[in-house]
């Protein structure tokens, strides 16, 4: 039935990949993708520190319902990213400590909430990445519907079942899976970049003319 069906997790990006990606920052990632891609700002990391970085086991909910991510719980794999479209309502949560527990004895990477969770004290003293829109102390339904593996969005973002979810500080990036390798690249290439930069701003040699070219171009006076 199609808004609650349970499907199955075909493709996952290789883990070769994910821990290449682990030691890259979001940003710089993000970049990459010409800055066309994001999880919305609202999506926080209420965990310690770490990074979040893994396959996406995708869960849809309705708002407020957390019977699909029980199961998600049940089958994802070790390694996994349990990313939930709840539809960004934080009235009910849709995670605590508990299915956090659950999670880390499992040993899955994370999870991502477009919705609330609650137990804030007790997740923000973990380093288990969790990621959510908000927090509530209000608990959720169980009676569905809902839908796995199934092709999400939040804010926007799109995340098919599989694609590599990153997460730091900065906040939530979803790589497609057929693109993954091409980005590794091209975000290593600006990682050597950026310490070649950084090396020139501390002995004070960066070339910014840049600056002054983008503002002749689009025809802006420099007072002298």
């Amino acid at each position: 039935m199609i808004g609650f069906q349970i499907c199955s997790l075909t493709r996952r990006v290789d883990s070769r990949i994910v821990e290449a990606f682990r030691l890259l920052p979001v940003a710089n990632v993000s970049d990459c993708m010409s800055r066309m891609t994001a999880g919305g700002a609202q999506l926080r990391p209420y965990h310690s520190k770490g990074v979040l970085a893994g396959p996406a086991f995708t869960v849809k909910t309705r708002p407020g319902d957390n019977l699909m991510i029980h199961k998600a719980l049940q089958l994802a794999q070790p390694g996994d990213v349990i990313v939930v479209d709840g539809g960004g309502d934080v009235t009910n949560a849709l995670i605590g400590e508990l299915m956090v527990n659950t999670a880390i004895q499992r040993g899955l990477a994370g999870f991502v909430m477009n919705g609330a969770i609650r137990d804030v004290d007790a997740i923000g003293a973990g380093t288990f990445p969790v990621y959510a829109a908000g927090v509530t102390h209000r608990g959720p339904y169980k009676d569905g519907p809902g839908e796995i593996n199934v092709p999400i969005a939040l804010n926007g973002m799109v995340v098919n079942p599989g694609d590599l979810i990153l997460g730091d500080a900065d906040g939530l990036l979803c790589v497609p899976l057929a693109d993954a390798e091409t980005l590794l690249q091209a975000t290593l290439g600006k990682q050597e970049l950026e310490q070649v930069m950084m090396r020139d701003i501390k002995q004070g040699t960066l070339d910014n003319t840049w600056i002054d070219a983008t503002l002749k171009r689009l025809g802006v006076e420099v007072a002298a």
